[in-house]
């Protein structure tokens, strides 16, 4: 605004006067770490990465034309799908490796890329060559923040005649055999060997065998797995084919640093915190290493412990993560590996979280584990834990109704059976420790449902039992935390007093129009006060700008009760 005015005439000026409307957050993205088939394209190990359908999954985690699942049963691909099943929409992921720790290297025949006929039968097998270290003798591969390597296989044909040939002599016969071969990274052509055959006995003048062609490339092997036949029938099929790195197979002591990693290097369980938009967390593989006996059950309650701790603190701001915990399974006495997750009973997870002992308002637990479809054994069914589809379900019910909707009394997608049918004496025993069951309801003709809602919180703080109550609260603090950034630097006064007032009041009383907030008036609801009382004059000098806000949230109906009697009209 100009100080003075000069020369007569008409000054149209723009003021600020009315409140900024406060913009709620996402609290419908979630964020995995496990173990992956494979790390590709713009993806790095060990560092999150921004997946929002299934098939970006497998771009970058799934080796190419693959089901995105591994050989060995990682958990993780399991979670994702049914996160993307279930009505979960953006989630970050962080691959700890695409093989368990101290398992052994794949061989030879089964590493590397295989590139088939036209008929589909195998032909070629390349793989990535070791280059020799600057210090010499010690082999490394190439960075993995390079490109991929990749094979293009073209047509070609045979040799043409050399320069000092008779002007009479005949030119080869293309049979059709003849192929080129291309070895690029990115866009970079590295090799180019064209003129090539399947055939073992060429005329060198003619052509040349692929194998003796590209021995000596310094990037690439290569090895002739065709069957026998002609070579026309044998020569591999044209096509860009990438090459697969040798896995990534951490040694069972390093592994526990690796799934920690660091927030500084944004890598590991830490890492994915360091995503802002990130509000649910789970590790689904921490139950497959517990499985294999690669970590006991007291380093499995430190990850969990590291898990639900990073959630409570996330100074400077107000907390909003919650971490979706799977039971594990029961491990006997005089055995190396825990028995299978069927055989759990709600005793055994009632006593495994006794022994844990770790209680938290921003921590969840769902028992059974689901019974779902395995693409790697013909769709036959597998156990995995159920923490992937139940942030889905998270996700479905704040699109569909909203954050103050406790999740449950939902069908869970893609789930065909439950480690354990639960009974409701048995949900007598669980319900009231905060560990959430999945029921099947088949004498009902209901099917399977989520059947709990409450957060892992002290049974006698009733004020933060409910998942939805938790999650409603973080949705407020936090999208007025972000809502409000204007507020700063700007004069502390009555005047930004009311409009901090009337922005926090637009959205709340917002909210309570959609339902989330209990009250037949937005008076009985909440409230906000931001006035002299709270703002005196030793905190407007210390910098300080005080809004105290109270809301009442609406809570799940858990118990419902009809009280029914007989009754008699007066004659």
């Amino acid at each position: 605004m100009p100080l003075d005015y000069f020369a007569p005439g008409v000054y149209v000026e723009e003021v600020d006067r009315g409140s900024r409307p406060i913009e709620g957050i996402s609290m419908s993205v979630g964020g995995f770490i496990g173990f992956t088939e494979d790390v590709r394209g713009d993806a790095e190990l060990f560092k999150p990465m921004l997946i929002t359908n299934w098939g970006q999954y497998l771009e970058y985690f799934a080796k190419e034309g693959s089901d995105g699942f591994t050989d060995f049963n990682a958990y993780l691909p399991f979670a994702v799908q049914g996160w993307f099943l279930n009505g979960g929409g953006r989630c970050w992921v962080t691959s700890i490796g695409t093989q368990l720790p101290g398992a052994e290297p794949p061989p030879a025949e089964q590493s590397g890329t295989k590139i088939l006929t036209s008929s589909r039968q195998p032909s070629l097998r390349f793989g990535i060559k070791p280059a020799e270290s600057e210090e010499g003798g010690a082999l490394a591969l190439p960075s993995a923040n390079e490109p991929r390597l990749k094979v293009v296989i073209e047509e070609s044909t045979p040799k043409p005649l050399p320069e000092d040939a008779p002007e009479d002599a005949e030119l080869p016969l293309n049979t059709g055999e003849f192929f080129t071969v291309v070895v690029k990274r990115g866009d970079e052509t590295l090799e180019r060997y064209p003129h090539l055959s399947m055939n073992q006995q060429v005329d060198t003048q003619v052509a040349d065998y692929v194998v003796t062609a590209l021995q000596d490339s310094q990037f690439v092997t290569i090895a002739d797995i065709a069957q026998s036949g002609q070579p026309l029938s044998r020569r591999p099929m044209p096509g860009s084919y990438e090459i697969a790195p040798p896995p990534y197979i951490s040694s069972p002591d390093h592994f526990p640093r690796d799934l920690q990693g660091q927030r500084d290097d944004r890598t590991g369980t830490q890492g994915i915190f360091e995503v802002d938009e990130v509000a649910m967390i789970a590790c689904p593989d921490l139950m497959r290493v517990y499985q294999e006996g690669l970590m006991d059950i007291d380093q499995v309650h430190g990850v969990m412990e590291m898990m639900l701790s990073m959630c409570e603190n996330s100074f400077p701001g107000p907390a909003y993560r919650m971490a979706v915990l799977d039971a594990p399974p029961v491990k006997p006495t005089k055995a190396l590996s825990p028995v299978a997750p069927e055989q759990q009973k709600p005793q055994d997870v009632a006593a495994w979280l006794k022994q844990f002992n770790r209680r938290s308002m921003f921590g969840a637990l769902y028992y059974p584990w689901i019974k779902v479809a395995n693409p790697r054994n013909g769709g036959r069914p597998i156990f995995v834990p159920p923490s992937g589809h139940m942030m889905g379900i998270w996700c479905r019910t704040d699109e569909s109704r909203g954050v103050f909707k406790a999740p449950a009394n939902e069908t869970p997608r893609g789930v065909i059976g439950l480690a354990y049918d639960t009974n409701m004496r048995e949900q007598e025993l669980l319900n009231p420790m905060g560990i959430n069951c999945i029921r099947n309801f088949a004498n009902y003709n209901r099917g399977y449902k989520v059947w709990g809602a409450r957060t892992l919180v002290e049974p006698d703080n009733v004020q933060w039992r409910y998942i939805s109550v938790r999650r409603l609260l973080s949705y407020i603090e936090k999208s007025i935390e972000i809502g409000t950034q204007w507020v700063v630097f700007e004069p502390n006064d009555q005047i930004l007093w009311a409009r901090v007032k009337r922005t926090v009041n637009n959205f709340l009383e917002r909210l309570w129009r959609e339902g989330a907030l209990f009250g037949a008036s937005p008076s009985e609801s909440f409230y906000v006060k931001c006035d002299a009382e709270i703002n005196t004059h030793e905190t407007i000098m210390l910098g300080r700008l005080y809004v105290e806000v109270g809301v009442c949230p609406v809570r799940p109906a858990e118990f419902v009760i009809f009280r029914i009697s007989q009754w008699a009209p007066n004659q």
